[in-house]
């Protein structure tokens, strides 16, 4: 099963690549037969969204077509929001833009929102109300919210706080767990169902 971690970041280093290395090198060496992807949009790589997209321009198609594929052989999605003035992060709501049906739909995924401080219900929020509608992505019911996170999933445990750093590993373990069983079944699902209509290409 191939999981794809997005780190949805600008900031180059951040706190949200940070956890989102730790989450590849998990789901690599604790579970079996997982092949985990991490893309990150440190330093804003994709630009603003624009209509020539969804005209087949040649400089979109060439930009986008590597992405697509990781994406469209992925099984499941770990979304990595930091909380940036109360909300996701603009290039992270970009992105969402960017990837249809095709590469995201009727796939699980599983948020990870990240502050410094007490914060990180909002980008909760924000991506269960707002970004899955036409690419049908699939979040499930858990999440996770990494507060005061440079305090936690450092490579120095010297660094970490003891009892944060081992509730959040734990949590998160747990979170991925039941991820993978959501990409097991939603891939039966997608065998067995026809699930892109033509006459319903957008959700409602």
């Amino acid at each position: 099963m191939k999981i794809s971690i997005i780190s949805g970041s600008h900031r180059n280093p951040s706190q949200s690549e940070k956890i989102g290395r730790y989450i590849e090198k998990s789901l690599a060496n604790e579970f079996e037969n997982i092949e985990p992807w991490l893309y990150s949009l440190a330093d804003n790589p994709l630009p603003l969204w624009d209509q020539s997209i969804w005209e087949q321009d040649e400089d979109w198609e060439k930009r986008l077509a590597p992405l697509k594929q990781q994406l469209s052989e992925s099984d499941a999605f770990v979304i990595i929001a930091p909380e940036w003035h109360g909300q996701v992060p603009a290039g992270l709501k970009n992105f969402f833009l960017m990837f249809n049906r095709f590469e995201l739909g009727h796939k699980p995924a599983y948020i990870i929102a990240v502050s410094s401080s007490t914060g990180g219900a909002y980008p909760v929020a924000e991506l269960r109300m707002s970004s899955y509608k036409n690419n049908r992505l699939c979040y499930i019911p858990e999440h996770l919210i990494v507060r005061d996170c440079e305090k936690v999933f450092n490579d120095n445990e010297q660094d970490n706080d003891a009892d944060s750093d081992g509730y959040y590993k734990s949590r998160l373990n747990w979170g991925l767990d039941i991820l993978i069983g959501y990409g097991k079944a939603l891939k039966s699902m997608r065998d067995t169902t026809k699930i892109h209509h033509d006459d319903f290409g957008n959700g409602m």
